[in-house]
């Protein structure tokens, strides 16, 4: 085992079930250090003794698990096991970064193993390099990678010896981690990086927001800030969250959140129920709409439920299908957007673009439904909560207007200039 001395030092974590993946994991360590990088093996093995000597027992971390190793390391199912220490692995992690130690992780797995290892790689904060070596990598890695940056890395053959392909597979993706975490501090200083020295914003867009969200986004950029545009496809909104959660986000402004309407009616561009809690717990300064709320999204009109064929739909392309919301949906999504925004600690705006929401709810449009829309936004007045720094605005605009735009610009520069006592970054040099 390291000297205690050494585990005070940034290093990477290594991190397999060590009763099956001992020798694995021992390679990819050698691999790591034989570069001058400390690394540190983990095991988080649930069955029997690990095959080699790791630097970090199962049972420090099992110790994390709220209920203590017990909790564990005692399970006689074996599902049940692979679920507590994954619980555990998440706290010891989280610990290990708050602390300062973690340089990169690594981490080997069959599908077990992946299962178990990838929820505390979606924990720590966008940035720090993390590789996971897994033998499903080449198939729906959605549930592993979540809305972090893990790179899942295809192990070709299973993990379960050392062969001619497998140390080749161990030894690129040892050499891709010390690649992440040696060469990051020589990247030169005009990279494109969120940690330059312009306020990342935080926005959101689709297709039939773009003229909106574009004139924002490029005053923003005149203005000092660097605006990072999201793809409301689900994924795009749980990434947009991750960055506010780690920080990396100073401001947002969710001009399209449509994936409300995915995640209560069934689209295929749900956020998850956890969309804008990030947001609204954070404190940043916070601009919302409701672009593209006229739409739930399928894919291929083959796909679409049984139980919607009755419903209004527009074909995007052969892989989208989109389907008009109804007063009732939009209701729904008022009230569940409201009791989010409703826990804000910053301050938030609504502006509600009263002539229409998308450039398919617009007078000759498909989805132009001014009494749906009246729904909307009727509601989200009722159930959102006003306070001096909580409020909700009107405005005779659709949301590709130029003047709805300028309205957002406008109003984010004064929550930003409410936060920081100045109105706004340097502007960027022509």
């Amino acid at each position: 085992m390291q000297h205690p001395s050494n585990l005070e030092k940034p290093t990477v974590y290594a991190i397999a079930t060590m009763d099956t993946k001992g020798a694995e994991l021992a390679f990819v360590a050698d691999q790591i250090r034989a570069q001058g990088v400390p690394v540190r093996t983990v095991d988080v093995g649930t069955l029997a003794p690990p095959t080699t000597m790791p630097d970090v027992a199962r049972e420090v971390v099992a110790a994390c698990h709220p209920r203590a190793v017990d909790a564990v390391l005692t399970q006689s199912d074996r599902g049940r096991a692979v679920e507590s220490m994954s619980k555990a692995l998440r706290e010891y992690l989280t610990r290990e970064h708050v602390a300062g130690r973690v340089l990169g992780v690594v981490g080997l797995g069959g599908s077990g193993g992946t299962a178990l290892i990838s929820p505390a790689m979606q924990m720590l904060p966008v940035g720090l390099p993390k590789i996971m070596v897994s033998t499903v990598a080449g198939g729906n890695v959605a549930a592993y990678v979540g809305s972090s940056d893990l790179v899942m890395f295809p192990s070709i053959v299973d993990i379960a010896g050392l062969n001619s392909v497998s140390r080749q597979i161990l030894a690129n993706a040892a050499c891709a981690l010390i690649g992440m975490v040696t060469l990051s501090a020589t990247r030169p200083t005009d990279s494109l990086s969120i940690t330059n020295d312009r306020p990342a914003i935080g926005m959101t867009m689709f297709g039939v927001t773009t003229p909106c969200v574009n004139a924002v986004r490029i005053t923003l950029e005149g203005d000092g800030f660097d605006p990072l545009v999201f793809h409301a496809t689900g994924t795009g909104g749980r990434s947009m969250d991750k960055l506010v959660e780690s920080k990396l986000i100073q401001g947002v402004l969710d001009i399209t959140t449509t994936e409300v309407a995915d995640e209560i009616v069934g689209g295929i561009f749900a956020a998850g129920p956890d969309r804008f809690d990030a947001i609204v717990s954070a404190g940043v300064p916070y601009v919302m709409s409701l672009g593209a709320l006229d739409m739930v999204n399928f894919g291929a009109v083959s796909t679409v439920p049984e139980k919607f064929r009755d419903r209004l739909f527009h074909v995007h392309n052969p892989q989208i299908t989109l389907m008009r919301t109804t007063a009732d949906e939009n209701g729904q999504f008022a009230r569940w957007i409201a009791a989010k925004v409703n826990q804000s600690r910053g301050p938030l705006t609504i502006l509600i673009p009263e002539k229409g929401v998308s450039s398919l709810d617009a007078p000759g449009q498909p989805f132009y439904d001014p009494q749906a829309d009246e729904v909307l936004f009727a509601e989200l007045e009722r159930a959102v909560t006003p306070t001096p720094n909580r409020t909700l605005r009107r405005l005779p605009f659709h949301i590709n207007d130029p003047e709805f735009s300028t309205a957002l610009i406008a109003t984010f520069r004064e929550l930003w200039s409410s936060i920081q006592g100045s109105r706004l970054p340097h502007p960027l040099e022509s």
